[in-house]
């Protein structure tokens, strides 16, 4: 399985006796899946089976499905109001009796009277039970084939960003292995950087208890260790990478890690007193930074 993008677009047309239509999707980024649908005037029905198709195929992201529907009406499909007709002609025949004279009226002008021709009823047309059976179910065709397009484009963009990702993923490693390379992390510097600040508090409280001078070494020593820190974060890259190779909607787990991700930076940044460490850490929050933003387009 592969991840997918939220952001996407997707038209597909159909057509028949009776007209055209065409459904578009459109989604964007969201916390989780929000279904909008348009549909045409008279095809209201169709919005329960968009909704159920299109949240088998997305997990997140807010979605604008739309339906438009355009009727032909052919002009064969007309029949003759045969008693205004001859209502017409018996007018023209007393009045030509009487006056002579007048020109006769012709069939094309009598045709072209309002009401004489009008649409042919749904009946004289065909079933029209069955013709609007056949026109949803090709519209529904029309509709998965959309959605599936949808669904594709979405994949392409997820597979884009999962390799921005790994990228990232791979940087964020890479500098999570300088940091712990740092000279200043080096146990004899630790050692004696640990004297040092030791050395201090004792000279400026020489009468400090030794339970007061225990826990203050206590606490030099762990704002001076960032090991903890540089496995954590190890840790989150391994499990960032499995839930690429893993696939589907994990944007929501992606968006876990890299705050967690950032909590590690900040806390190794609080804790360098090291030059060369504090500038990894600022670049590791540049790049956990770009990881974040490209996460929230995940599905």
């Amino acid at each position: 399985m592969t991840v997918a993008s939220m952001t996407g677009y997707a038209r597909a047309e159909g057509r028949d006796s009776q007209g055209s239509w065409v459904w578009e999707g459109k989604s964007v980024n969201g916390r989780g899946l929000e279904l909008r649908c348009k549909s045409a005037p008279g095809y209201d029905g169709l919005e329960v089976h968009a909704r159920e198709a299109a949240a088998k195929r997305l997990k997140r992201g807010n979605v604008q499905l739309s339906l438009t529907v355009r009727t032909e009406t052919e002009q064969s499909q007309v029949r003759v109001n045969e008693a205004m007709l001859e209502q017409l002609l018996g007018i023209c025949r007393q009045w030509q009796g009487r006056y002579p004279e007048i020109t006769p009226a012709r069939m094309d002008g009598l045709l072209a009277l309002k009401g004489v021709l009008e649409p042919a009823a749904e009946a004289e047309t065909g079933d029209a039970e069955s013709l609007r059976a056949a026109r949803e179910e090709a519209m529904r065709a029309s509709l998965e084939s959309m959605l599936d397009q949808l669904a594709a484009m979405r994949r392409v963009e997820g597979a884009r960003i999962a390799a921005v990702l790994a990228a990232q993923l791979d940087e964020v490693a890479a500098l999570a292995a300088r940091a712990g390379n740092c000279a200043v992390l080096r146990p004899e510097a630790v050692r004696e950087r640990l004297r040092a600040q030791v050395a201090q508090v004792l000279e400026a409280a020489p009468t400090l208890p030794e339970e007061r001078i225990a826990q203050e070494v206590a606490l030099i020593a762990v704002k001076a260790d960032v090991r903890e820190e540089l496995d954590r974060l190890a840790a989150h890259v391994a499990a960032a990478r499995d839930l690429l190779a893993q696939g589907g909607a994990v944007g929501r787990k992606l968006d876990f890690l890299a705050q967690e991700f950032n909590r590690e930076a900040n806390t190794l940044c609080s804790k360098s007193s090291d030059v060369e460490l504090t500038r990894v850490g600022l670049d590791l929050k540049a790049v956990i930074d770009q990881f974040k933003e490209q996460v929230q387009n995940i599905e």
